[in-house]
């Protein structure tokens, strides 16, 4: 079974910048894709970045694109989220996922962490 574990939130002042960690174990073959999801106040939880295991081929909402980005290290089995010119209404949980969906719906993935609190003061 996959774990995800989530590293790298904190507060941060508007335009200022932030890198998130996602530590992956247990994944299996078919979980190729992995993903960044966050979670505002609220049910929701909103796309934000994936990218392909095997091959790196990535893809963003339009809400981040320019301004993050997700990258993986397989040798340390790691992805991550670079965050720049953060804004307000990034304030949200983050979460990483493993999927194996080309897909910017949460319920194409079926492993998730725990989440990590980002927090964007204006």
């Amino acid at each position: 079974q996959v774990q995800l574990v989530e590293s790298g939130g904190g507060l941060v002042q508007a335009g200022g910048s932030l890198r998130l960690s996602c530590a992956v174990s247990g994944r299996t073959i078919s979980q190729n894709v992995l993903g960044w999801f966050r979670r505002a106040p609220g049910p929701e939880r909103e796309f934000v970045a994936r990218i392909i295991w095997s091959g790196g081929s990535t893809y963003y909402a339009d809400s981040v694109k320019g301004r993050f980005t997700i990258s993986r290290d397989n040798a340390k089995n790691l992805v991550y989220l670079q965050m720049n010119s953060l804004k307000p209404e990034d304030t949200a949980v983050y979460y990483c996922a493993a999927g194996n969906s080309y897909t910017s719906s949460d319920r194409d993935y079926d492993g998730w962490g725990q989440g990590t609190q980002v927090t964007v003061s204006s």
